[in-house]
């Protein structure tokens, strides 16, 4: 008969042990996507140290692992296991690799490439996706550096018209705001993309986010909530503290707490409360629609509140190295790409 032979020393338990002991993920980057297998016991931290280690990023303290639960963003958590947390029962299962958490002065606190490159792409996909607001000047200017950071220098003769014609680089709102044709608007991107020659791909990307740094909305994360009044309102939670804005208003705050005014942040159930360093000052409570999203809520407050305090504190040995190592970095790339330097080396080559 055919079936499966079992030899006699062979118990049923010994069977069982033979069942895979991994899941299936799949990593979704801004640029790329990773496949990875992960044993049964491994906690969020474990997938996100592997991720880290693949994409050869250091500064893992920016990023997390994002995930939809229930029509809500979640992050996984890093010291519980990941298959006994609410994630979608998929196979493979998705997460996103995504920032969390954004500087407060891009310029001083990006140091490696990697970084600023998933900073640059993630940026960029929330100004396009209107997630951020810009003007429409600023748009082009920003459209440019990316061009920069994608194409090089401009050569008029390589780049001729159309070239921009499969990239997205301008907002929909800023493109129906005007009524300019494709061409025009490569026109005006390219005018201002001519003017960045010799500026290499990380340069132009930092430039643009240190234009992007300076928006209204860039970085924070806004969540519907009511006061005690049932009066809808915005939270929004960013690197400097934690602000209050009106249900159509998410430029200007009517309130803002930054991280070294507040003492203590609690939640029972839907309702959250901030308590001001100062206890003459009022304790401001509101609510959210869900227990889940007050959690989300607090989580980005802790995660926010230490950086905030960290940036305040001498650099720890790691951060002093890997600043070295970025201001070498720099400093070799400069050397490499002189003319000077390149003459010098055909020079030496020939001898």
């Amino acid at each position: 008969k055919a079936g499966v032979i079992i030899s006699n020393n062979m118990s049923i338990r010994g069977l069982k042990k033979k069942q895979p002991k991994t899941f299936k993920v799949k990593v979704i980057t801004m640029d790329a996507e990773m496949d990875f297998s992960c044993e049964m016991k491994w906690k969020g931290k474990d997938l996100f140290d592997l991720i880290c280690r693949t994409l050869g990023l250091r500064e893992t303290w920016f990023f997390g692992l994002q995930y939809t639960s229930k029509g809500v963003c979640a992050w996984l958590k890093m010291e519980k296991k990941v298959l006994e947390q609410e994630i979608p029962k998929e196979d493979p299962i998705k997460f996103h690799f995504l920032a969390k958490f954004y500087p407060e002065k891009v310029e001083e606190e990006l140091l490696q490439e990697v970084t600023q490159h998933l900073f640059f792409l993630q940026v960029k996909k929330q100004i396009l996706d209107e997630e951020i607001y810009c003007s429409p000047e600023a748009t082009v200017l920003l459209a440019s550096y990316a061009v920069q950071a994608k194409y090089g220098d401009y050569d008029p003769n390589f780049h001729e018209p159309g070239f921009l014609a499969q990239d997205e680089l301008l907002p929909q709102r800023v493109l129906k705001q005007y009524q300019m044709t494709a061409h025009m608007w490569e026109e005006k991107i390219t005018a201002w993309y001519a003017e960045h020659r010799g500026i290499a791909r990380d340069e132009a990307e930092m430039n643009y986010l240190k234009i992007a740094q300076d928006l209204a909305m860039y970085g924070v994360n806004y969540f519907p909530i009511e006061n005690k009044n049932h009066t809808d309102l915005l939270l929004g939670v960013d690197a400097k503290g934690i602000h209050v804005y009106s249900i159509n208003n998410r430029f200007s705050p009517n309130k803002s707490f930054e991280w070294s005014a507040i003492r203590n942040i609690s939640y029972s159930e839907k309702e959250l409360t901030i308590k001001p360093l100062d206890k003459k000052a009022e304790v401001f409570k509101f609510f959210s629609s869900q227990l889940k999203v007050n959690k989300l809520i607090l989580q980005l407050c802790i995660g926010n509140h230490d950086l905030f305090m960290r940036r305040r504190r001498v650099d720890s040995i790691e951060i002093q190295q890997m600043k070295a190592q970025a201001k070498e970095e720099k400093a070799r790339k400069k050397v490499g790409c002189s003319p000077w330097n390149f003459s010098t080396l055909l020079f030496l080559l020939a001898q």
